[in-house]
C-alpha cells in the first residue's frame, strides 16, 4: 500500500472529497479549542490540506508535515507558496513512519492527522508514539474511518474489505497510549456513483483501493458490484464511509520512570 500511495501524490487531490469534508470538520472543532501551540505536526499529511489550515490559524507555530511517501511530501512543498519558501516559512518536510517518529518527547504541542491512522493494522503503537512526541497539555486530534465504511458493499457479499475499529475499540487505545479524557463522535458520510466505476476510480486515485477492497479477484469483485448496482436509489449508488472524529490530551504523569508516584502541591 505505501507504494500505491506514493505513486497517487499526483492524482490524490482530485479524488480527496472525503479527506477535505473531514478536515474541515476537524478544523472546526479547534474553534473550541483554546491553545498557543509552539510547533504542530500534520501526520499523514498527504498533499499538506492539514497543515496549511494549521499554519493559517497558528502563524508564529512551527509546522511539521509529516508522511511516510516521499512524493506526497513533494507535493506539500510544491503547494506551499513562493513567499513562503522565500522567507524559509513552509512546512518542515518528514518523511517517517508514524510509529517511529524522528522526534523528541515532548517535541510537540498539537498532533493532528486526518484519515491515516485507521490504515495501520493496530494503532496502538502509533497513538502511544504520538503521546510520547505530544509535551504535557499538548493535544491529539484525528479523524478515522469506522467499521460501517462501504457497508452496502458488505451487504453485497464483499467479504474482503478491510476491517475498522469502532469508535469505543479507538478510545480504549487512546487510553491504554496513557491520553487523558478522550472524546470520540461519529458521523455517517454519504456518497452517491452513477456506477462502479466511479468508486473504483476515486479508490485508485487515492491510493487505497487494493488497501480498502481487499483482495476480491476478478470474480468476486464482479459478483459484488453487481449486486451492488441493484442498490440504485434514484439512479445512483450509495457508498457510505463511517467517519470517528476523536481528540485527547497528554496530561501529567503520575509517576516517575521508577513508577513512584509523582504528588504535585498547588497553591493554596
Amino acid at each position: 500500500m505505501r507504494g500505491d500511495f506514493a505513486r497517487a501524490a499526483a492524482t490524490y487531490d482530485e479524488a480527496a472529497v472525503l479527506a477535505r469534508e473531514t478536515g474541515q470538520r476537524m478544523a472546526q472543532r479547534l474553534d473550541y479549542v483554546k491553545i498557543a501551540p509552539r510547533r504542530v505536526a500534520d501526520i499523514g499529511c498527504a498533499t499538506g490540506d492539514g497543515i496549511r489550515e494549521l499554519q493559517r490559524r497558528y502563524p508564529t507555530a512551527l509546522p511539521l508535515a509529516v508522511d511516510f511517501a516521499r512524493p506526497m511530501l513533494a507535493a506539500v512543498r510544491q503547494r506551499s507558496s513562493l513567499l513562503q519558501r522565500l522567507r524559509g516559512r513552509g512546512p518542515r518536510l518528514v518523511n517517517a513512519d508514524v510509529r517511529r517518529l524522528p522526534l523528541a518527547a515532548g517535541a510537540l504541542d498539537l498532533a493532528w492527522s486526518n484519515l491515516m491512522l485507521h490504515w495501520l493494522d493496530d494503532p496502538l503503537p502509533a497513538f502511544r508514539e504520538l503521546h510520547r512526541v505530544l509535551d504535557v497539555g499538548g493535544l491529539l486530534m484525528f479523524a478515522v474511518l469506522g467499521p460501517d465504511t462501504l457497508k452496502e458493499l458488505r451487504a453485497a457479499g464483499a467479504t474482503t474489505l478491510r476491517s475498522f475499529p469502532d469508535m469505543h475499540d479507538i478510545g480504549d487505545m487512546l487510553v491504554a497510549a496513557g491520553f487523558a479524557d478522550p472524546v470520540m463522535d461519529m458521523e455517517m458520510v454519504r456518497f452517491a456513483y452513477a456506477s462502479p466505476r466511479g468508486l473504483l476510480r476515486d479508490q485508485r486515485l487515492l491510493g487505497v483501493r487494493d488497501g480498502l477492497l481487499g483482495p476480491m479477484g476478478f470474480r468476486g469483485a464482479r459478483r459484488v458490484l453487481r449486486t451492488w448496482s441493484a442498490q440504485r436509489e434514484e439512479g445512483r449508488l450509495p457508498a457510505t464511509f463511517e467517519v470517528v472524529y476523536g481528540h485527547a490530551w497528554k496530561a501529567a504523569p503520575r509517576t516517575d520512570e521508577q513508577g513512584r508516584a509523582i504528588v504535585r502541591f498547588g497553591k493554596p
